[in-house]
């Protein structure tokens, strides 16, 4: 759409709001929203805000920043709100002279996916993101209990979150997605809403659309919905698999009838690269101290870095479709991640695969998660950084990821982690008390 046309359609549908929509560098939305008569300026990109405000942007000292918007992501939102119709438009973050804000999530992804283009590659992703569904206390305190007691494709009755996940694929619908599938997950209270790909922003922008859709529809039903990678030990924890492809001149560059496994050298170098670079960029698709709560033995997570063609255990995943729906399954990411910035490293990861020609080993099509320690050391098949901690020192080291986020969200972002880290491990746990008070 046309500024125009958004001021006319706003006019028409008497919209009395307009949410200009960003994000912070840890993938939390944030908006600035505006009256009517602040239109005209909003969508010229004139609106100010406090950046020393927001987590990871700037110093008091160089503070203001600037909202442009993106039309396309125009779009009036299907939820009810006594005080008139609210629109949401999302923004790239600029410095007051027009130029780009280095801290602004979404052109780090801008500047890859240009990258890729000019290797001739348009990026596509489809992500599978996972979230519980909790009660709410009587207080309207979110809760660890769950409502339901199904499983991974369970109806309702024992499904009683299904009428909740209804709404909210309705809702999605009108706001434009094409939602593909919505069910039951594995563990207790887990639901999962499935979308159609699209190119790599489009997709990052649906993904916090998605969010706070879900989060909005689960409070109308008097319930919590989170994100949190595995905030109920001892059940599964949720993810965030990636299906990503590269598009070169309309077909799909993965695609080889001719090669081993019907995959292309493209395809392969971007697994190689995928697996080369997964240790430093572990701490932006994973982010959390919770993270690596999901990532260990046991819950189909995966822990080890390998591919397979066929089984689900390794680390990449490649679907058993082919011709344009050939296509790399990342499996490790959880949906705590900021979109942007963890599309961006993938991409990059990949890219470099291709740019280096770097070849995956072998892939693994046995179970990798009933092999002994000799058997993973023999084949070559290493472990994920095991927390927090570890995941940032390797990211810290990567020159890759570096280039890709830009020295201010790197060194924001590692700091802040650091910080969460020291944190975390200077409380005193639960787990902690249960265990050693009374026996010492």
């Amino acid at each position: 759409m046309t500024r125009e046309e958004i001021l006319k359609t706003c006019l028409e549908e008497d919209v009395r709001f307009l949410r200009l929509q960003f994000s912070d560098i840890f993938g939390i939305n944030k908006n600035v929203e505006v009256p009517a008569s602040q239109f005209e300026k909003a969508l010229e990109g004139q609106v100010a805000f406090d950046g020393s405000s927001v987590d990871g942007f700037s110093r008091i000292e160089e503070s203001d920043m600037l909202l442009e918007p993106d039309y396309s992501t125009f779009n009036i939102l299907p939820l009810d709100n006594p005080h008139g119709k609210i629109a949401r438009i999302i923004c790239d973050v600029k410095n007051p002279d027009g130029s780009p804000f280095d801290g602004c999530p979404r052109q780090v992804l801008k500047r890859v996916c240009e990258k890729a283009a000019n290797m001739g590659y348009t990026m596509f992703a489809g992500p599978e993101a996972e979230f519980f569904l909790f009660l709410m206390d009587e207080e309207d305190n979110p809760t660890l209990r769950t409502h339901d007691d199904a499983g991974y494709f369970d109806m309702a009755p024992a499904d009683l979150g299904e009428e909740a996940r209804q709404e909210m694929v309705n809702v999605l619908i009108k706001m434009g997605f094409e939602v593909e599938a919505a069910h039951h997950e594995v563990a207790r209270g887990q639901h999962e809403i499935d979308f159609k790909y699209a190119d790599a922003v489009t997709t990052a922008d649906n993904i916090t659309t998605f969010k706070f859709i879900v989060r909005n529809i689960a409070w109308k039903y008097g319930l919590h919905a989170t994100f949190m990678p595995k905030p109920v030990f001892g059940i599964n924890g949720s993810g965030m698999h990636t299906n990503m492809s590269l598009f070169k001149d309309g077909e799909n560059a993965f695609y080889d009838p001719k090669a081993e496994y019907q995959l292309s050298d493209a395809a392969q170098y971007y697994v190689g690269g995928i697996l080369t670079h997964v240790k430093s960029f572990l701490a932006i698709t994973n982010p959390l101290v919770n993270s690596y709560k999901r990532l260990v033995p046991g819950y189909e997570a995966p822990v080890n870095i390998a591919w397979s063609e066929r089984n689900r255990s390794p680390l990449v995943r490649v679907p058993a479709k082919r011709g344009n729906s050939t296509r790399i399954e990342v499996r490790v990411p959880d949906p705590s991640c900021n979109p942007y910035l963890a599309f961006a490293v993938m991409l990059a990861a990949g890219l470099d695969g291709i740019e280096k020609r770097i070849i995956p080993p072998p892939p693994v099509n046995r179970n990798i998660f009933a092999m002994s320690d000799r058997e993973k050391k023999r084949l070559r098949i290493e472990a994920l950084p095991s927390n927090l901690l570890r995941a940032v020192e390797a990211m810290e080291k990567s020159s890759l990821v570096r280039e890709v986020l830009g020295d201010h969200i790197f060194h924001h972002f590692i700091s802040a982690k650091k910080q969460e880290w020291h944190t975390y491990i200077s409380q005193v746990h639960k787990w902690e008390i249960d265990r050693y008070l009374t026996l010492y």
